[in-house]
């Protein structure tokens, strides 16, 4: 087909034998296989029929192997059918799509004709009859007859069926409206012969006998009816039949109009990204009476209730949002059955017109009438056996065959990807999050596409919004009056600059009256603990929830208060890792605003600080102890909170509680490489009023501790030194003389080293790491006995697994000094495997450069080049660049001993240049090292980039080989001065 020419229309038939015609021409299908395959295309109306559904629906049970195959060969003989138009029939990913448009299946356009004909029956009951005719014509014969052996073909025959039905019934009622019931006389009667015992038939019967004057035959087949029901089924008739008799026995002869549509609009907007929940809701469905899909205002709840409605074809609405009155419940559902009931139980009415059949009813936004509509549903239930509920809530109803789930939001762009650029601009457009963003915004705001930076900017806002959907219209609807990054910097305001619509519904004009509407549904106790939760960014564990419960004095048991606010999609709760309660970022700012409300802000944030306070100190103590990988994982799991805690603590002035959990961190930043936290510490030894606080000593020493492992051990000496002239006595000075004596080990002043270490025993929980540093300095002085003895003195004392691991390096360290190096890589394994048991990443790091040494000195070249690019990048990544340069000198050896001298020169000479690099004892000049000395000093990213380069390309040559690249000398390595 030549470029720009539009193909010819394709067309297929369902209503009748399987037909297919391509511009206007009919084309022979042969094949049962190829027109069942047609046929389940063409039913899936224009949506993507996968692989997998198409061969089992073609070979149940046991697939034959060539399954996959033969499917292709029908699809690629079905393109040639369609010709020219072969580009209709599209392949994608996971299936096959065809689009036939919206004339080119009859089915669609019968339910286009029905939906159009009950929209234009009250006003145009005459166009109304002629849309109807036009859609009746549509049926040719048996539908699709030669294909019911496909078992989805079955299905679709019988929804088929029941289109016509309700055709039927539709133009029927018509003629009533328009004065032509004599017309459709014959067609009334035959629908009610054809299906005896269905009562929407007979009523349809009764009004067109009633219509043509015939009111004693209409109430003779009423009767009729009535009694061959009984007998029969042991059922009775609906309330319907009676009013109908009255009416008709009235006088009452012209009928009743078209009933409206059962299932409203849900929005005139696509529904993206919930194809899976709306599939699991179907699947409930078919094994549940009862499913409550529950969570916050905004989630999205209706309109997946309304879609799955929609799909399942015969089901009825109940909307509940205007009903404010429990009582008006049951009246609300008799309009929503088209039920009118003008004397007795209007509940009992509803069960009788459902009775025993299968139907499926929607009621949504139950949250407000809980109880009403929790007693509404129990009596339909039990009165009406085929009878499946979908209902929409806040809250789950409380009824014992309620099947509950919680509707998440939206899937959001991974937050890693994101800030390391590898998601493509294409990734992000099937985020289904930015997909309702950017299919939102083009409704307001028409232009060229996004660039990739603006489309990190949307990734970024809908995170910010947590995938809520009617947060993330909202927000796209601004973008008529802001730009992106307008809207990007005022998203704190979110609550009140996300306005809807006017003609949105009241509850959901704006976010606040989103969460407004769920808030004003909890008591005052359940508020006041929901506003007092807010102040927990990352959530908080039931433990500390309740106990926030029970300071507040709430009256009910705590469990339960906490429970409701989940039942009310206040709070979710999480059970990984343990029990926890987090909230949506927008509930959680409204919390925070109702705190101000109140003015109960001052309460919270005072409770908010005492528990970072309580919790650093147990931290700090447990890291000491045998439940160190315990109290890892906890400070990993609320940093977070504490990092939220921190930034209130330093705004609002608390000095005494920064220093306090700076002082609680001290384990934390020790041995482990959270960086943010040693840059509290730095932080707060530089705030002017800190060298006049009572903890000032303890405070300086973890700066200097977190300095040092910033690799700048000269700062780290002057902090720890004035820390140590601020000593009021010697209850905190230990914390300055560890970090003197490591900064001191790293400049090779051994016997201060010693001093200093030995001086710190003041701390309390006795023999600790402070033997291990001045084993250090008496090893690397060339004292071995004298460094076993100091270290066996504090692995007597040693009982986390930080310690242990710190025992095991310093023993490895020992035996390299020693000349022992064989013995030491035992000890350096060990190290490493307890240090990561307690997550004490920095432990890691210094026993892998000692044990990197070993290998290379044993001849495993390869696998210590590997190693070496790990603890390079993992030191460079820390920024601790002591630790760094021994690596880097270390690394230098090993390519020296393998012939590469110009990569070795270059990092001897950028480490001797390097004022952070540690002292070490450089042997006797030889010629290389005098080259060393000649060659300019590179900075630390052409060291880097030398190291890296090097490693890569010796590496590439040993695996090329498949052997080690080469054996190195038996060298010294540099030592890591400590840690």
């Amino acid at each position: 087909m030549a470029a720009g020419e539009v193909p010819p229309s394709v067309r297929v038939e369902l209503l009748g034998p399987l037909r297919l015609t391509v511009g206007g021409q009919s084309v022979d299908v042969r094949g049962p296989k190829r027109r069942a395959v047609l046929a389940l295309l063409a039913l899936a109306e224009g949506r993507v029929v996968t692989v997998d559904h198409l061969v089992d629906a073609l070979w149940p049970g046991d697939v034959v192997e060539s399954g996959r195959q033969s499917l292709h060969s029908h699809v690629s003989r079905l393109r040639g059918h369609l010709g020219p138009a072969a580009g209709r029939l599209e392949t994608r990913a996971d299936g096959y799509r065809m689009d036939l448009g919206s004339e080119g299946i009859d089915a669609a356009q019968v339910r286009a004709l029905l939906a159009t004909a009950r929209g234009t029956v009250l006003r145009d009951p005459k166009a109304a009859l002629a849309q109807l005719r036009r859609a009746q014509e549509m049926w040719r014969g048996p539908v699709l007859a030669d294909l019911t052996d496909v078992q989805p073909i079955a299905a679709a025959v019988e929804g088929l069926a029941q289109l016509h039905r309700e055709v039927i019934d539709a133009l029927v009622g018509a003629a009533i409206a328009a004065g032509q019931a004599g017309e459709v006389e014959g067609i009334a009667a035959a629908t009610a012969a054809a299906d005896p015992l269905r009562e929407p038939a007979t009523l349809q019967q009764m009004r067109v006998l009633a219509a043509t004057g015939r009111a004693p035959e209409a109430l003779q087949v009423g009767r009729d009816f009535r009694h061959r029901l009984t007998e029969e089924t042991g059922l009775d008739p609906s309330p319907a039949l009676s009013e109908l008799e009255r009416e008709i026995a009235g006088g009452a002869v012209g009928g009743a109009p078209l009933p409206r549509p059962p299932i409203p609009a849900s929005a005139v907007t696509r529904l993206i990204g919930r194809d899976a929940d709306i599939a699991a809701m179907q699947r409930l469905l078919g094994a549940e009476r009862l499913v409550t899909l529950v969570g916050p205002g905004g989630v999205g709840k209706t309109r997946v209730a309304l879609e799955v409605a929609r799909r399942e074809g015969a089901a009825s609405t109940l909307l509940l949002a205007p009903v404010t009155d429990p009582a008006a419940v049951p009246h609300a559902l008799a309009a929503a059955l088209d039920l009118a009931v003008v004397q007795g139980d209007v509940l009992l009415a509803c069960a009788a017109l459902l009775g025993g059949r299968s139907a499926l009813i929607v009621v949504d936004n139950c949250e407000h009438l809980l109880e009403a509509v929790r007693s509404t549903v129990d009596v339909l239930l039990t009165w009406c056996p085929g009878l499946v509920v979908l209902a929409t809530s806040r809250e789950p109803l409380g009824l014992a065959a309620e099947y509950v789930v919680r509707l998440a939001p939206l899937p959001l762009p991974a937050i890693d990807s994101a800030r390391s650029g590898t998601d493509t601009p294409s990734d992000l457009l099937r985020v289904p999050s930015v997909a309702v963003f950017l299919e939102r915004a083009g409704r307001v705001r028409h232009g060229p596409p996004l660039s990739a930076d603006d489309l990190q900017t949307v990734a970024d806002i809908v995170r910010r919004l947590d995938g809520m959907p009617l947060a993330i219209e909202l927000a796209a609807g601004r973008l008529s009056t802001f730009s992106l990054s307008d809207l990007h910097q005022r998203l704190d305001r979110s609550l009140d600059l996300l306005g809807g619509q006017p003609s949105g519904a009241p509850r959901h004009r704006t976010l606040r009256a989103t969460v407004e509407w769920s808030y004003r549904l909890l008591s005052e106790e359940e508020r006041r603990l929901f506003r007092h939760l807010s102040v927990f960014v990352d959530g908080v564990a039931l433990d500390d929830a309740e106990r926030i419960a029970a300071e507040l004095a709430v009256d009910s048991d705590p469990g339960s208060a906490l429970a409701r606010l989940v039942d009310a999609s206040m709070v979710e709760a999480s059970f990984e890792g343990g029990t926890r309660y987090r909230m949506l970022e927008t509930l959680r700012a409204y919390g925070q605003d109702q705190l101000v409300a109140t003015g109960e802000l001052a309460e919270a944030a005072d409770r908010f600080l005492r528990w970072a306070v309580e919790l650093v100190r147990w931290i700090g103590e447990a890291l000491a102890t045998e439940q160190e990988p315990s109290a890892d994982a906890m400070l990993r799991r609320e940093l977070a909170n504490l990092r939220a805690a921190w930034r209130l603590a330093r705004s609002g002035g608390y000095l005494d509680t920064a220093a306090a959990m700076v002082v609680g961190l001290f384990e934390a930043i020790t041995y482990r490489d959270l960086v943010e936290l040693r840059s509290w510490a730095e932080e707060l030894a530089s705030d002017p009023a800190m060298p006049a606080h009572p903890r000032a000593t303890a405070v300086f020493g973890v700066a200097a501790e977190a300095t040092y492992h910033r690799g700048d051990h000269q700062r780290a000496e002057q902090l720890a030194r004035t820390g140590l002239g601020l000593a009021r006595d010697e209850t905190d000075s230990w914390m300055c003389r560890l970090p003197l004596s490591v900064a001191e080990l790293a400049r090779g002043a051994f016997p201060q080293v010693v001093e200093h270490a030995l001086g710190a025993r003041t701390f309390p929980d006795g023999s600790r790491e402070n033997y291990g540093i001045a084993a250090l300095a008496a090893a690397y002085g060339g004292d071995p006995e004298r460094a076993r003895e100091l270290n066996a003195r504090g692995v007597a004392g040693a009982r986390s697994f930080s310690m242990r691991s710190w025992a095991a390096y310093v023993t490895g360290e020992i035996e390299t000094a020693a000349g022992r190096r064989d013995r030491a890589e035992a000890h350096y394994r060990q190290a490493i495997e307890l240090a990561r048991t307690a997550g004490a990443t920095f432990l890691v790091g210094v026993a892998s450069v000692g044990l990197l040494a070993a290998l290379a000195e044993s001849g495993r070249t390869a696998d210590a080049l590997r190693g070496y690019r790990e603890v390079i990048d993992y030191f460079a990544r820390t920024g601790n660049w002591t630790h760094l340069w021994v690596a880097l000198r270390n690394l230098a050896d090993l390519l020296r001993s393998i012939g590469d001298e110009e990569s070795a020169t270059l990092l001897n000479a950028a480490a001797d240049a390097a004022p952070n690099a540690p002292a070490t004892a450089r042997p006797t000049a030889t010629g290389s090292d005098l080259a060393s000395a000649e060659t300019a000093a590179p900075d630390r990213t052409e060291a880097l980039r030398c190291a890296r380069s090097a490693i890569k390309r010796h590496l590439a040559g040993a695996e090329q080989l498949g052997q080690p690249s080469g054996q190195p000398r038996l060298t010294p390595a540099r030592r890591s001065p400590r840690r």
